[in-house]
């Protein structure tokens, strides 16, 4: 159980992908296992919803037309730090600069195509822990 959940706030996500089809997926799954989900297609969107909103989670492309998601994800954790460890790359990327730029932001990478179980898997395991709140 999270800590959210125990306080009866839903864990918000944000899911930045350009692709419509994947959007929808992921904040179809997230929804349905109870998280509140908003969604950007681009980094420009990714970055004013970063500056106006708190989310527990980002979820992020590492490729998007207007910006690399390593870039929104440094952005993320700046404006919001705990983004820095509740974080996750969406990628099919497989090249060397893809694994370099990501290896280098330390966060848990998703290959696509991938299961839907096992992004909940992965997004329920950066979700703020019950016992981290008592802390």
């Amino acid at each position: 159980m999270t800590w959210n959940a125990l306080r009866g706030q839903q864990i918000r996500v944000l899911v930045v992908d350009d692709e419509a089809p994947i959007c929808r997926a992921v904040s179809l799954a997230l929804k349905q296992a109870a998280y509140e989900v908003t969604t950007a297609r681009s980094g420009e969107t990714a970055f004013s919803l970063l500056k106006a909103e708190h989310f527990d989670i980002l979820v992020v492309d590492l490729r998007i037309p207007d910006e690399r998601g390593d870039v929104i994800f440094e952005f993320a954790a700046g404006e919001q730090p705990h983004l820095r460890y509740a974080s996750l790359f969406l990628t099919g990327d497989i090249s060397d600069q893809a694994a370099k730029l990501m290896a280098a932001c330390k966060i848990p990478v998703l290959m696509k195509p991938f299961e839907l179980d096992d992004l909940l898997n992965a997004v329920g395991s950066l979700a703020p822990r019950a016992r981290d709140a008592a802390g």
